[in-house]
């Protein structure tokens, strides 16, 4: 500020607090004008603003009612409009006052906590035993591991840590504190105990304690830093083991004279991140080190160990886990935290100047090799080749799926930022380098690895991180990538159930129902990351045969779901037949073999998208060529049901565009044909309601063929056949020309039907009065053989009288047949066989009157005397009829004499 700016300042702010600050303000005056005084003896003044100096004990101003005016607000909101943001940058704040060393950091995690506790959603939850949103699970992991931090302090002074204790221990006993799996209740156990309770881990869910979010900060209050091995690790660059060790300190450094320490892993990286976060930098870097150490020696003995066991584990396809705490998805999330302080080491500002990194920027950074100082004197080692191998031994580890949707939601979430941490990584040499070395070593790891040759039944799998590898590795050591990639294709928990069936033809395979495993509650998002992993190897390994077949048959082995086999189907059609450049056969034909094993997975079972896999794969085999499609057309029954190999397999590969697309030649096109006519004779006696129709279509152009079709279907007729399928053949043999054949047809299909008096509007009428039209049109004897069926069958009087009316017109045989000629004369409704169907119709008018009159109201009057109007035309088609329709009249009149109203209005129109 200018000089009048800062006058103006300080006017304001004295004015503004005048009752407490003008005293002080007169005599700092009095001071600054004396010229002998002590304010004018220094040079400079102090800036409160700036935080304290680095010796001194920070404490800046905290506003304590808004801390807690906001974190009520940001938690009302409930996650929406960024308020997760808002409160996880007050715990950015809370960790870069701690690594200020202001004291005010634990107190305002402290009314953070208080807040989230006073949440009113926690007792809610609780009570309706539902579990809380992901976004807020996060958010009070993110506390829980501040707390942590906070009781790990290095440098806090005994009350305060036990103070800080109380607290936690009030907070965690509340019924309401989160559980660290995130399940109120107790229905899953909980097998994140850094110390095994018992060694056989009772599944008894009730002997386990109850760990809340802030259990691992209480157990930390065993932890202390007065160790003098590890005051030494953290405190020098160059300690290393002394010339002549004692027995006791042969455990504390490794045989290049490099120190250990043996802690619990999640526990040594709580330690890390309070160093980090309290403002100790190169304090974490070193004692990061000697864990990674410790790792690397542990990961050479645990070879060693299964190297003598190989044998035997190997014979018996299972093994344990040794490890009860996986570290990704830890609730520490001690990989993150070791790699997080090796890259802040190597971190380049724009400048090109390392720097001390900001923990939320949006940039990617950029890194530079820097060595380890606290390595061997010869060692060429730098903190990122480190950090990398760290993330791969973590990412690496065996570990058992956990309990929870919770837990293992976190897992994935985990392995993801780790792995998008990793792929800011530029590999150079030495990284590749790094990157083989670890590779190969988790390929022939025993129980500490899951990428090991046997894993337990219920490992994590390592799919999503393999296909980093895969990718990562791909370049520079093709052989090393596809080993590791096709080694973690597998997935146990699905596989060791399934021996029941054939494994030897993994095709046969029964689908397997990922209900069998509740426990797994992420299965549908890690098969899909199974797939994933196969899709990467499949665009790899474009071009090149045998490792496509080995791909291929690793899928059929390790993939379960239709669905994402069907998936990975497409993907490789896709990528074999680009717009651009010529098709690759041999994956043009994994496409076809991975379709093929969609087929028979799901044609016993109902699946929604049937009818689009089966278009697929016509398509697929019709560009893999003629012989995939006459050999899906030969083998259809174990493929196809009926319906589909007829209506849409054989359509498809006869059809126009099929022929020309392959431009094939007449014996090629004769072959597909004549395979298409053997398959529909097969579905037509295998299922003649669906297929008899698409049998005689396909067997069209060949005699031999189609008298076959047309017997078959005339001997379903008998059977199973509805009307409707068989007015529908009978019609298409009349267009086809057999109009004697259709009739035949016709007249079964009738015997089949019944129209009740009331059904004057089944969709069945216009099949019945095309039949009689037909009969009627190939002459009198046709027609005499129709209607007593259609008597028979037919009791609606509007249809009848349809009929009849349509017999009169016209002489029959118009139509007829090509040399039989038609009398010319029309029919008279007296005689045979009209008479027969004159009296039904006049009987079902009658019938239909007394069925209408029994529930008429008054509003249906007006219809019904229409429809009397209408029965009259029938009644006096013949000569007596006019008698007859009378005394018709006269019944009614009397019988229904006391529907007064009504019998006035058939006087009226009927005399």
């Amino acid at each position: 500020m200018n000089r009048d700016q800062l006058q103006k300042f300080i006017q304001y702010l004295i004015t503004a607090h005048h009752t407490e600050v003008l005293p002080t303000a007169q005599k700092l005056a009095d001071e600054i004008l004396s010229s002998n005084s002590e304010i004018n003896q220094v040079n400079g003044a102090p800036d409160p603003t700036a935080g304290a100096s680095i010796d001194d004990e920070n404490c800046w101003h905290l506003d304590e009612e808004q801390v807690k005016e906001q974190v009520k607000l940001f938690l009302s909101q409930g996650g929406y409009y960024g308020s997760g943001k808002q409160l996880n940058s007050m715990f950015a704040k809370v960790r870069e006052m701690l690594r200020m060393r202001d004291s005010n950091g634990a107190r305002m995690l402290t009314l953070i906590t208080e807040q989230f506790m006073a949440d009113p959603r926690l007792t809610l939850w609780r009570q309706q035993g539902t579990s809380m949103t992901d976004k807020c699970r996060q958010l009070w992991d993110e506390l829980g591991a501040l707390w942590v931090c906070i009781i790990l302090n290095p440098h806090c002074k005994l009350e305060e840590k036990s103070c800080w204790l109380q607290k936690l221990q009030k907070w965690s006993a509340l019924d309401v504190c989160p559980l660290e799996d995130g399940n109120y209740g107790y229905e899953l156990p909980n097998i994140t105990n850094a110390l095994p309770q018992n060694a056989n881990h009772s599944p008894d869910s009730l002997s386990r304690p109850r760990r809340t979010v802030f259990t691992r900060a209480i157990e930390g209050r065993e932890l202390h830093w007065q160790d003098s091995h590890l005051q030494q690790i953290i405190s020098s660059n160059i300690y290393t083991a002394p010339a002549c060790q004692r027995e006791s300190e042969r455990l504390l450094f490794n045989s290049q004279g490099q120190p250990l320490w043996l802690e619990h892993v999640p526990t040594a990286c709580a330690r890390v991140d309070a160093l980090r976060s309290h403002g100790y930098p190169k304090e974490a870097l070193r004692l990061t080190v000697a864990v990674i150490n410790t790792l690397r020696l542990q990961q050479q003995r645990q070879l060693e160990i299964y190297k003598h066991q190989k044998k035997e584990l190997l014979q018996r396809g299972t093994t344990t886990i040794t490890n009860l705490e996986g570290w990704v998805g830890h609730p520490l999330d001690p990989i993150g935290c070791l790699f997080l302080t090796l890259t802040d080491a190597c971190r380049l500002n724009d400048d090109g100047y390392l720097e001390v990194s900001d923990m939320n920027e949006s940039r990617a950074p950029v890194y530079q090799h820097v060595p380890v100082a606290a390595g061997c004197p010869n060692s060429s080692e730098s903190y990122l080749s480190l950090a990398l191998e760290v993330a791969l031994m973590g990412m690496g580890q065996q570990r058992v799926m956990p309990e929870g949707l919770y837990a293992q939601d976190k897992v994935c979430r985990n392995e993801e930022q780790l792995l998008s941490r990793l792929q800011e990584l530029h590999l150079d040499d030495e990284l590749v380098r790094t990157l083989q070395k670890q590779c190969v070593l988790l390929l022939e790891g025993g129980p500490f690895s899951g990428l090991g040759e046997v894993i337990h039944r219920e490992s994590v799998p390592m799919h999503t991180f393999a296909k980093y590898l895969f990718s990562a590795l791909l370049p520079h050591d093709p052989d090393l990538s596809y080993k590791l990639a096709l080694r973690a294709m597998r997935l146990p928990v699905l596989e060791n159930s399934t021996s029941a069936g054939d494994t030897s033809h993994p095709h046969h395979m029964v689908s397997v129902v990922p209900s069998r495993y509740p426990r797994w509650f992420t299965l549908g998002h890690l098969e899909s990351q199974q797939c994933e992993l196969a899709s990467t190897m499949l665009t790899a390994a474009k071009g090149d045969t045998l490792r496509l077949r080995t791909i291929l048959e690793a899928i059929q082995k390790h993939i379960h779901s239709s669905s994402l086999i069907f998936k990975l189907a497409q993907d490789a059609f896709k990528i074999a037949t680009p717009t651009d450049s010529t098709t690759d056969s041999t994956l043009l034909n994994v496409a076809l073999e991975l379709g093929l094993q969609v087929m028979r997975m799901t044609l016993s079972t109902l699946n929604w998208r049937r009818r689009e896999m089966v278009r697929w794969l016509v398509t697929c085999a019709t560009e893999v060529g003629v012989q995939a499609l006459v050999s899906i057309l030969q083998s259809w029954y174990t493929l196809f049901t009926p319906t589909e190999a007829t209506s849409i397999v054989a359509a498809t590969a006869v059809s126009h565009t099929t022929i020309l697309r392959l431009s094939l030649d007449y014996p090629q096109r004769e072959e597909l044909a004549s395979c298409a006519r053997t398959l529909a004779l097969q579905c037509a006696m295998k299922d003649p309601q669906s297929c008899a129709l698409s049998a005689l279509t396909l067997c069209e152009k060949d005699h031999i063929a189609f008298e076959a079709a047309y017997q078959i279907a005339i001997d379903a007729a008998a059977g199973g056949m509805t009307h409707s399928q068989l007015f529908t053949i009978a019609r298409y043999m009349e267009l086809r020309g057999y109009p004697l054949r259709a009739f035949k047809l016709a007249s079964l299909a009738m015997s089949h039907l019944n129209l009740a008096y009331n059904q004057d509007t089944h969709p069945a009428i216009n099949d019945v009065l095309w039949a009689c039209a037909l009969s009627h049109s190939l002459g009198k004897n046709e027609l005499a053989a129709l209607i007593p069926l259609v008597v028979k069958s037919v009791h609606c009087a509007t249809v009848l009288s349809d009929i009849l009316r349509r017999c009169t017109v016209t002489a029959p045989g118009l139509a007829g047949i090509p040399g039989r000629r038609s009398s010319g004369k029309l029919m008279s409704t007296d005689k045979a066989p009209l008479r027969q169907l004159l009296d039904a119709t006049i009987n079902a008018y009658i019938n239909t009157t007394h069925s209408r009159l029994t529930h008429i109201s008054p509003r249906h009057y007006g219809e019904f005397i229409e429809f009397l109007s209408k029965a009259r035309e029938t009644f006096l088609l013949p000569q007596d009829g006019h008698l007859q329709f009378a005394q018709f009249i006269d019944n009614l009149k009397q019988i229904y004499k006391g529907k007064k109203k009504l019998m006035l209005l058939v006087r009226e129109r009927f005399g």
